[in-house]
Protein backbone atom coordinates (compact mmCIF):
# COMPACT_ATOMS: atom_id res chain seq x y z
CA UNK A 1 0.00 0.00 0.00
CA UNK A 2 1.36 3.17 -0.83
CA UNK A 3 2.31 6.16 1.75
CA UNK A 4 0.09 8.74 2.36
CA UNK A 5 2.53 10.44 4.87
CA UNK A 6 2.40 13.15 1.85
CA UNK A 7 -0.91 13.95 2.08
CA UNK A 8 -1.19 14.24 5.87
CA UNK A 9 1.90 16.72 5.48
CA UNK A 10 -0.58 18.75 3.13
CA UNK A 11 -3.97 18.35 5.57
CA UNK A 12 -1.67 19.69 8.62
CA UNK A 13 -0.22 22.86 6.19
CA UNK A 14 -3.92 23.50 5.58
CA UNK A 15 -5.02 23.83 9.22
CA UNK A 16 -1.50 25.59 9.82
CA UNK A 17 -2.57 28.27 6.93
CA UNK A 18 -6.20 28.17 8.16
CA UNK A 19 -5.14 28.98 11.66
CA UNK A 20 -3.22 32.03 10.04
CA UNK A 21 -6.01 33.32 8.40
CA UNK A 22 -7.88 34.19 11.90
CA UNK A 23 -5.15 36.72 12.33
CA UNK A 24 -4.46 38.27 9.07
CA UNK A 25 -8.35 38.43 9.06
CA UNK A 26 -8.52 40.48 12.38
CA UNK A 27 -6.13 42.78 10.95
CA UNK A 28 -7.71 43.24 7.75
CA UNK A 29 -11.15 44.11 9.70
CA UNK A 30 -9.48 47.09 10.99
CA UNK A 31 -9.93 48.37 7.11
CA UNK A 32 -12.89 46.46 5.50
CA UNK A 33 -16.16 45.16 6.11
CA UNK A 34 -15.98 41.21 6.15
CA UNK A 35 -17.91 40.99 2.37
CA UNK A 36 -14.71 43.31 0.82
CA UNK A 37 -12.69 40.87 2.55
CA UNK A 38 -13.99 37.88 1.27
CA UNK A 39 -14.64 38.92 -1.75
CA UNK A 40 -11.02 40.12 -2.77
CA UNK A 41 -9.92 37.35 -1.34
CA UNK A 42 -11.46 35.45 -3.72
CA UNK A 43 -10.51 37.64 -6.54
CA UNK A 44 -7.21 37.57 -6.08
CA UNK A 45 -6.91 33.65 -5.19
CA UNK A 46 -9.06 33.19 -8.49
CA UNK A 47 -6.53 34.88 -10.95
CA UNK A 48 -3.86 32.95 -8.95
CA UNK A 49 -5.28 29.20 -9.43
CA UNK A 50 -6.66 30.06 -12.81
CA UNK A 51 -3.38 31.69 -13.97
CA UNK A 52 -1.14 28.48 -13.05
CA UNK A 53 -3.57 26.26 -14.16
CA UNK A 54 -3.49 28.15 -17.74
CA UNK A 55 0.42 28.60 -17.77
CA UNK A 56 0.77 24.60 -17.08
CA UNK A 57 -2.09 23.61 -19.61
CA UNK A 58 -3.67 21.81 -16.39
CA UNK A 59 -7.48 23.73 -17.01
CA UNK A 60 -10.19 21.01 -16.85
CA UNK A 61 -13.31 21.52 -18.34
CA UNK A 62 -16.48 21.11 -15.84
CA UNK A 63 -19.11 18.91 -16.50
CA UNK A 64 -22.44 20.63 -17.97
CA UNK A 65 -23.68 17.88 -15.41
CA UNK A 66 -21.96 19.50 -12.74
CA UNK A 67 -22.90 22.94 -12.67
CA UNK A 68 -25.42 22.39 -10.12
CA UNK A 69 -22.98 20.85 -7.50
CA UNK A 70 -20.27 23.20 -8.35
CA UNK A 71 -23.07 26.20 -7.34
CA UNK A 72 -24.55 24.49 -4.49
CA UNK A 73 -20.55 24.01 -3.26
CA UNK A 74 -19.78 27.36 -4.03
CA UNK A 75 -22.92 28.57 -2.22
CA UNK A 76 -21.91 27.09 1.19
CA UNK A 77 -18.21 27.51 0.42
CA UNK A 78 -17.20 30.48 0.59
CA UNK A 79 -20.75 32.00 0.08
CA UNK A 80 -21.82 30.93 3.78
CA UNK A 81 -19.47 29.82 5.21
CA UNK A 82 -16.79 32.89 4.67
CA UNK A 83 -19.95 35.26 6.02
CA UNK A 84 -20.27 33.66 9.40
CA UNK A 85 -16.67 33.16 9.73
CA UNK A 86 -15.92 36.54 8.90
CA UNK A 87 -18.45 38.03 10.77
CA UNK A 88 -17.63 35.50 13.72
CA UNK A 89 -13.82 36.91 13.89
CA UNK A 90 -15.14 40.41 14.04
CA UNK A 91 -17.38 39.58 16.93
CA UNK A 92 -14.81 37.44 18.97
CA UNK A 93 -11.07 36.84 19.10
CA UNK A 94 -9.01 34.85 16.71
CA UNK A 95 -8.30 32.43 19.28
CA UNK A 96 -12.40 31.88 20.30
CA UNK A 97 -12.94 31.93 16.47
CA UNK A 98 -10.58 29.15 15.58
CA UNK A 99 -11.72 26.91 18.79
CA UNK A 100 -15.61 27.43 17.48
CA UNK A 101 -14.33 26.04 14.23
CA UNK A 102 -12.88 23.13 15.15
CA UNK A 103 -15.72 21.70 16.12
CA UNK A 104 -16.78 20.80 12.29
CA UNK A 105 -15.06 17.44 12.46
CA UNK A 106 -17.66 16.12 15.23
CA UNK A 107 -20.53 17.14 13.40
CA UNK A 108 -18.82 16.05 9.89
CA UNK A 109 -17.83 12.66 11.07
CA UNK A 110 -21.71 12.09 11.75
CA UNK A 111 -22.77 13.49 8.24
CA UNK A 112 -20.14 11.18 6.72
CA UNK A 113 -20.92 7.93 8.74
CA UNK A 114 -24.75 8.32 8.00
CA UNK A 115 -24.22 9.24 4.42
CA UNK A 116 -20.69 7.76 2.73
CA UNK A 117 -20.82 4.69 5.67
CA UNK A 118 -17.31 6.26 6.31
CA UNK A 119 -15.87 4.37 9.47
CA UNK A 120 -14.08 5.82 13.12
CA UNK A 121 -12.54 3.01 15.31
CA UNK A 122 -13.51 3.47 18.87
CA UNK A 123 -9.91 4.88 19.44
CA UNK A 124 -10.90 7.49 16.97
CA UNK A 125 -14.00 8.25 18.34
CA UNK A 126 -11.86 8.84 21.93
CA UNK A 127 -9.49 11.15 19.92
CA UNK A 128 -12.41 13.39 18.77
CA UNK A 129 -13.52 13.64 22.22
CA UNK A 130 -10.32 14.14 23.86
CA UNK A 131 -9.51 16.80 21.15
CA UNK A 132 -13.24 18.81 21.88
CA UNK A 133 -12.18 18.26 25.38
CA UNK A 134 -9.29 20.46 24.84
CA UNK A 135 -11.16 23.04 22.88
CA UNK A 136 -13.08 23.42 25.72
CA UNK A 137 -10.53 24.25 28.22
CA UNK A 138 -9.08 26.70 25.31
CA UNK A 139 -12.70 28.09 24.91
CA UNK A 140 -13.02 29.13 29.23
CA UNK A 141 -11.49 31.87 30.53
CA UNK A 142 -9.80 30.92 33.83
CA UNK A 143 -12.79 30.93 35.75
CA UNK A 144 -14.49 28.44 33.43
CA UNK A 145 -16.81 31.28 31.86
CA UNK A 146 -17.01 31.36 27.90
CA UNK A 147 -15.14 34.53 26.56
CA UNK A 148 -17.04 34.88 23.16
CA UNK A 149 -20.34 36.95 22.43
CA UNK A 150 -23.63 35.37 21.30
CA UNK A 151 -23.49 37.50 18.24
CA UNK A 152 -20.20 36.05 17.63
CA UNK A 153 -21.01 32.30 18.67
CA UNK A 154 -24.26 32.37 16.28
CA UNK A 155 -22.02 33.69 12.88
CA UNK A 156 -19.26 31.05 14.04
CA UNK A 157 -22.01 28.43 14.22
CA UNK A 158 -23.30 29.38 10.81
CA UNK A 159 -19.48 28.81 9.44
CA UNK A 160 -20.22 25.25 10.89
CA UNK A 161 -22.87 24.24 9.53
CA UNK A 162 -21.98 25.18 6.36
CA UNK A 163 -18.91 23.67 6.21
CA UNK A 164 -20.44 20.54 7.49
CA UNK A 165 -22.73 20.52 4.16
CA UNK A 166 -19.56 21.33 2.18
CA UNK A 167 -17.49 18.41 3.32
CA UNK A 168 -20.68 16.15 1.65
CA UNK A 169 -20.92 17.68 -1.04
CA UNK A 170 -16.87 18.19 -1.52
CA UNK A 171 -16.40 14.74 -1.64
CA UNK A 172 -18.39 14.13 -4.95
CA UNK A 173 -16.51 16.82 -6.29
CA UNK A 174 -13.34 15.44 -5.41
CA UNK A 175 -13.13 11.79 -7.22
CA UNK A 176 -14.00 13.80 -10.69
CA UNK A 177 -11.90 17.20 -10.73
CA UNK A 178 -8.42 18.40 -9.70
CA UNK A 179 -8.22 19.99 -6.84
CA UNK A 180 -7.19 22.89 -8.63
CA UNK A 181 -9.52 23.13 -10.64
CA UNK A 182 -12.52 22.64 -7.85
CA UNK A 183 -11.24 25.40 -5.58
CA UNK A 184 -10.52 27.97 -8.55
CA UNK A 185 -14.31 27.13 -10.03
CA UNK A 186 -15.39 27.93 -6.85
CA UNK A 187 -13.75 30.63 -6.08
CA UNK A 188 -15.21 32.05 -9.02
CA UNK A 189 -18.57 31.40 -8.45
CA UNK A 190 -18.08 33.26 -5.09
CA UNK A 191 -17.26 36.31 -6.48
CA UNK A 192 -20.60 36.59 -7.98
CA UNK A 193 -22.37 35.70 -5.14
CA UNK A 194 -20.35 38.19 -2.81
CA UNK A 195 -20.42 41.13 -5.75
CA UNK A 196 -23.88 42.16 -4.96
CA UNK A 197 -23.38 42.40 -1.56
CA UNK A 198 -20.71 43.71 -1.77
CA UNK A 199 -22.21 47.17 -3.92
CA UNK A 200 -25.30 46.80 -1.43
CA UNK A 201 -23.76 46.91 1.99
CA UNK A 202 -19.23 47.78 1.56
CA UNK A 203 -18.95 50.04 -1.85
CA UNK A 204 -19.04 53.44 0.26
CA UNK A 205 -17.28 52.45 3.30
CA UNK A 206 -14.53 50.75 0.26
CA UNK A 207 -13.94 54.07 -1.19
CA UNK A 208 -13.41 55.73 1.57
CA UNK A 209 -10.71 53.09 3.05
CA UNK A 210 -7.30 54.04 2.58
CA UNK A 211 -5.02 51.23 1.50
CA UNK A 212 -1.66 50.95 3.42
CA UNK A 213 0.92 47.90 2.88
CA UNK A 214 -0.49 46.05 6.24
CA UNK A 215 -3.80 45.84 4.40
CA UNK A 216 -2.68 44.42 0.45
CA UNK A 217 0.10 42.08 2.74
CA UNK A 218 -2.54 40.20 4.58
CA UNK A 219 -5.33 40.32 2.00
CA UNK A 220 -2.48 38.77 -0.56
CA UNK A 221 -1.53 36.43 2.62
CA UNK A 222 -5.38 35.27 2.85
CA UNK A 223 -5.87 35.02 -0.58
CA UNK A 224 -2.82 32.77 -1.53
CA UNK A 225 -2.65 30.45 1.70
CA UNK A 226 -6.14 30.71 2.93
CA UNK A 227 -8.30 30.48 0.08
CA UNK A 228 -5.98 28.92 -2.39
CA UNK A 229 -3.68 26.77 -0.77
CA UNK A 230 -5.14 25.39 2.06
CA UNK A 231 -8.47 24.13 0.27
CA UNK A 232 -5.96 22.52 -2.65
CA UNK A 233 -4.98 20.44 0.41
CA UNK A 234 -7.49 20.27 2.10
CA UNK A 235 -9.22 18.88 -1.09
CA UNK A 236 -6.65 16.47 -1.27
CA UNK A 237 -7.26 15.38 1.76
CA UNK A 238 -10.71 14.36 1.67
CA UNK A 239 -9.89 12.35 -1.79
CA UNK A 240 -7.46 10.35 -0.33
CA UNK A 241 -8.38 9.73 2.95
CA UNK A 242 -12.29 10.42 3.60
CA UNK A 243 -14.65 13.05 4.80
CA UNK A 244 -14.47 12.45 8.35
CA UNK A 245 -10.15 11.49 8.70
CA UNK A 246 -9.73 14.84 6.69
CA UNK A 247 -12.16 17.31 8.82
CA UNK A 248 -10.60 16.01 11.93
CA UNK A 249 -7.01 17.72 11.26
CA UNK A 250 -9.47 20.39 11.97
CA UNK A 251 -9.31 20.43 15.49
CA UNK A 252 -5.58 21.46 14.93
CA UNK A 253 -6.45 25.01 13.88
CA UNK A 254 -6.91 26.70 17.13
CA UNK A 255 -3.41 25.17 17.80
CA UNK A 256 -2.15 27.53 14.72
CA UNK A 257 -4.42 30.35 15.47
CA UNK A 258 -3.16 30.88 19.24
CA UNK A 259 0.62 30.95 18.38
CA UNK A 260 0.22 33.20 15.44
CA UNK A 261 -2.15 35.50 17.58
CA UNK A 262 0.38 35.12 20.37
CA UNK A 263 3.15 36.14 18.09
CA UNK A 264 1.34 38.67 16.02
CA UNK A 265 -1.68 40.20 17.80
CA UNK A 266 -0.40 39.94 21.39
CA UNK A 267 -2.86 37.68 22.60
CA UNK A 268 -2.94 36.15 25.83
CA UNK A 269 -1.21 32.91 26.13
CA UNK A 270 -2.53 31.41 29.46
CA UNK A 271 -1.41 28.05 31.08
CA UNK A 272 -5.07 26.48 30.88
CA UNK A 273 -4.97 27.67 26.77
CA UNK A 274 -1.49 25.53 26.78
CA UNK A 275 -2.65 22.49 28.58
CA UNK A 276 -6.27 22.66 25.80
CA UNK A 277 -3.69 22.45 22.80
CA UNK A 278 -1.83 19.97 23.89
CA UNK A 279 -4.85 17.92 24.57
CA UNK A 280 -6.20 18.89 21.16
CA UNK A 281 -2.73 17.72 19.29
CA UNK A 282 -3.14 14.48 21.43
CA UNK A 283 -6.57 13.95 20.36
CA UNK A 284 -6.13 14.50 16.34
CA UNK A 285 -3.16 11.59 16.85
CA UNK A 286 -5.46 9.46 18.27
CA UNK A 287 -8.31 10.40 15.95
CA UNK A 288 -5.99 9.19 13.16
CA UNK A 289 -4.67 6.18 13.89
CA UNK A 290 -5.89 3.09 11.74
CA UNK A 291 -7.21 0.16 12.77
CA UNK A 292 -5.91 -2.71 10.97
CA UNK A 293 -9.10 -3.61 9.07
CA UNK A 294 -10.07 -0.01 8.46
CA UNK A 295 -12.50 -0.15 5.96
CA UNK A 296 -11.26 2.02 3.07
CA UNK A 297 -13.30 5.25 2.54
CA UNK A 298 -15.31 5.35 -0.16
CA UNK A 299 -14.51 7.61 -3.54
Amino acid sequence: MKSKSWVYILVILSMVFWGMTFVWTKIVLDYWEPVTIILFRLIVSSAIIFGFLKLFGRVQKVSKKDYGLFLLSAVFNPFIYFIGENYGVKHSSATVSAVIIATIPVFTAIAARTIYKERLSVINILGMVLSLAGIVVMLNGPEFNIRASGKGLIWLTMAVISAVFYAIVLKKLAVKYSSATIVATQNLIGIFLFLPLFFIFDFQQFTETKITGELITNIILLAIFGSSLAFIFFTIGTRELGVSRTNLFSNLIPFFTAVTSFIVLKEEFTAMKIVGMVTVIGGVVMSQIKRSRLTPPVT
